[in-house]
């Protein structure tokens, strides 16, 4: 009998082709596997969408991607949902699990410079468009002389804006403009020994009720380990800092070869917590072998260092 997956999606450009790329995925591994289903895109307007004159940590940042996606999944409008994985909490809604998380895009922040110009070579004072606190404190703390100007919008209207509002830059994920086939216009991926990337960017998630045995089976299909491992080892890490407050967070693990054939690969996971000004930053790298301690580990070194101060300073209660 044909199964009608109803798949819930923000209408940006940006999220209709992510999700359009999942569900011609999906129907690969349907037609490979003899599962019959067939994909019905139901489009969902999010809070985030409609707030688009406020900076988003004012408002809460974190989950006004979601929100109005998972709630149509817990009321069974939909039966999968597809979310870049770094709009997610950490924590997610009793009954909705994380069915499948796909091979990760490059992770990296992309710089979009006029003049094909490098972080390090924009002119002293240099206007540089970002509403991310995570991209402002860690230009900040590398360049303290650049101007950061808040920009909002979908990923073609922010491009637009480098030009309409006479910036000299813009910071977004590289993820999306690769997604869109824009990636010609990245003057420089930022490394992450100086802009550690969102936890999570780069990556989709597959979300889906818990008990829906039949979608659940088929997103296992659809599932990448090493990404898997690296994006557990930082939403851990996010967890343990409690990742609602809206304070300058940053992680990005990687995996290496296990020390033993057979054994778990280990994991450098990077993590960094600062002050949205880039004043004070803190970082650390660590390494193991089991993601969620190691998330929790380096998390509980950073807070050793100062960072419980400083989600208690910016907690913004929503």
């Amino acid at each position: 009998m044909m199964r009608t997956i109803r798949v819930g999606t923000r209408q940006s450009a940006l999220a209709l082709e992510q999700t359009g790329q999942v569900v011609e995925r999906l129907n690969e591994l349907c037609l490979t596997h003899g599962i019959e289903c067939e994909f019905e895109l139901k489009k969902i307007v999010t809070r985030g969408d409609q707030i688009v004159d406020v900076t988003l940590s004012k408002v809460g940042g974190k989950g006004l991607f979601v929100k109005e996606i998972e709630q149509a999944l817990l009321e069974n409008d939909i039966d999968i949902a597809v979310h870049s994985l770094k709009d997610m909490p950490a924590v997610l809604p009793d009954g909705l699990v994380i069915g499948a998380i796909p091979k990760r895009e490059d992770p990296r922040d992309g710089l979009i410079a006029r003049g094909n110009f490098r972080l390090q070579n924009l002119p002293k004072g240099a206007a540089v468009g970002t509403s991310s606190l995570r991209r402002a404190c860690q230009l900040k703390a590398f360049r303290p002389d650049l101007q950061i100007r808040p920009i909002r919008g979908n990923i073609d209207t922010r491009l637009r804006k480098l030009e309409a509002e006479g910036l000299d830059a813009i910071v977004l994920a590289a993820a999306g403009l690769r997604r869109m086939g824009w990636a010609d216009r990245i003057t420089e991926y930022l490394p992450p020994d100086i802009c550690l990337p969102a936890v999570g960017q780069g990556a989709l998630a597959i979300e889906c009720r818990a008990g829906d045995r039949f979608v659940l089976e088929l997103l296992s299909r659809f599932r990448d380990q090493p990404t898997e491992l690296a994006v557990t080892a930082e939403r851990s890490f996010l967890a343990r800092l409690d990742g609602g407050c809206q304070v300058p967070i940053g992680a990005f693990a990687e995996l290496g070869e296990p020390l033993d054939p057979g054994s778990a690969p280990i994991i450098t996971l990077s993590g960094m917590v600062g002050s949205p000004d880039g004043e004070i930053m803190l970082r650390e790298t660590m390494r193991g072998g089991d993601p969620g301690e190691l998330g929790v580990a380096l998390a509980e070194r950073l807070l050793g260092m100062g960072a419980d101060k400083l989600l208690v300073k910016f907690r913004v209660d929503v």
